[in-house]
């Protein structure tokens, strides 16, 4: 996330409605990518879940037709309000939901919603369990649904005991689940012997491999000693989609992570560390790509910075009595698989910016 800053000169940050310095409501701009002032004159105005229910900072021009923000468009179901406890959790969602949109917007995905555009737009259903038992979070056709009970602390951790995960986040839920949205956009529309496909298969396994059979073999049994070798989590080990997507989760947490670290004046030139060094071979894509040891070396360079500095996040945490931030292993075969997710998000968008100097 970059850094943002009022008029007035004072920092504002990415949920930020209102200045602590001067007072002005701001509001966050995604076409411009920046936080404005709102003030007399503004040709800006602040989305309806803003004003109706404080749970929206997002702007849009005056003079548009909607009332809600290129965010909460992509809306098709939302908590019943009625309940004063919905209005918390769904205001974390949306925090949450943002950010995810900030980043693939950020990497020049379009991201149409599914209302304007049926085939490949997306959409979010925000359901909790009280109304509907049988919700569960997932992705089908463009729609990404999330149960509303997550955004409850310990509603999630309890999950995450239960699962036996090093994390469970909201921002990783809407990370994943992009990651299925993607998959069914962009590459399976692709013929079987496509280099794009099959570069997927070289990664990740075969994608046509019975995934409900899959999945029940997971859960039955524990994960295999040494998944760390191969999988970024041992939930990624249940299937080739279920390995891209916590793969393209974690692509973007290191994207978000670094911009975030950089634009508050954190580099790895300025740290007591050693630069982790991973091997050329964990920064090449499959054989069946086209090559390119620039484009390697600029992936790599960023995926050592993101190691450096995950490892400073990760000593501060445990400086104030808490748990690793980022409790996972890179190792040469995940490196690899994020080789090909930054490939993946360079063809389908735009290139993220060039990194600084390490």
């Amino acid at each position: 996330m970059q850094r943002f800053t009022c008029d007035c000169g004072n920092v504002l940050f990415f949920g930020s409605s209102k200045c602590l310095k001067c007072g002005s409501k701001v509001g966050y701009e995604p076409g411009a990518a920046e936080m404005v002032r709102l003030s007399a004159g503004t040709e800006m105005k602040l989305c309806e879940n803003g004003l109706k229910h404080g749970v929206c900072n997002w702007l849009m021009p005056a003079d548009a037709k909607s009332t809600l923000c290129v965010a909460c468009r992509m809306n098709r179901t939302i908590p019943d309000l009625r309940i004063g406890r919905n209005l918390m959790l769904w205001g974390r969602m949306e925090m949450a939901k943002r950010r995810l949109i900030y980043t693939l917007l950020h990497l020049g995905l379009p991201l149409p919603a599914k209302a304007e555009n049926p085939k490949t737009g997306l959409a979010f259903d925000i359901v909790s369990t009280l109304s509907n038992p049988s919700v569960t979070t997932g992705h089908l056709n463009g729609v990404i649904t999330v149960n509303l009970e997550e955004a409850d602390d310990t509603y999630r951790q309890i999950n995450r005991q239960q699962l036996g995960e090093n994390s469970r986040t909201l921002l990783g839920h809407f990370r994943h689940e992009s990651a299925h949205y993607l998959w069914q956009r962009c590459l399976s529309e692709l013929t079987w012997d496509d280099p794009l496909r099959l570069a997927f298969r070289e990664r990740f396994g075969d994608e046509w491999l019975d995934y409900s059979a899959a999945l029940s073999a997971h859960y039955e049994r524990p994960a295999t000693v040494g998944w760390e070798q191969n999988f970024i989590t041992a939930y990624a080990a249940a299937h080739p989609w279920e390995d891209w997507a916590e793969t393209w989760a974690h692509y973007l947490q290191i994207v978000d992570g670094l911009e975030t670290c950089e634009s508050l004046g954190i580099h790895v030139k300025h740290l007591a560390l050693p630069l982790v060094m991973l091997p050329a071979a964990a920064g090449t894509l499959p054989p069946m790509l086209p090559q390119c040891g620039i484009a390697d070396g600029y992936f790599l360079a960023r995926l050592q910075r993101w190691m450096c500095l995950s490892t400073v996040l990760n000593e501060i945490s445990h400086s104030m009595g808490e748990q690793s931030l980022y409790p996972f292993v890179i190792s040469v075969r995940v490196a690899q698989k994020l080789r090909l997710a930054h490939h993946y998000a360079t063809i389908w968008g735009a290139a993220p910016p060039s990194p600084s100097a390490v």
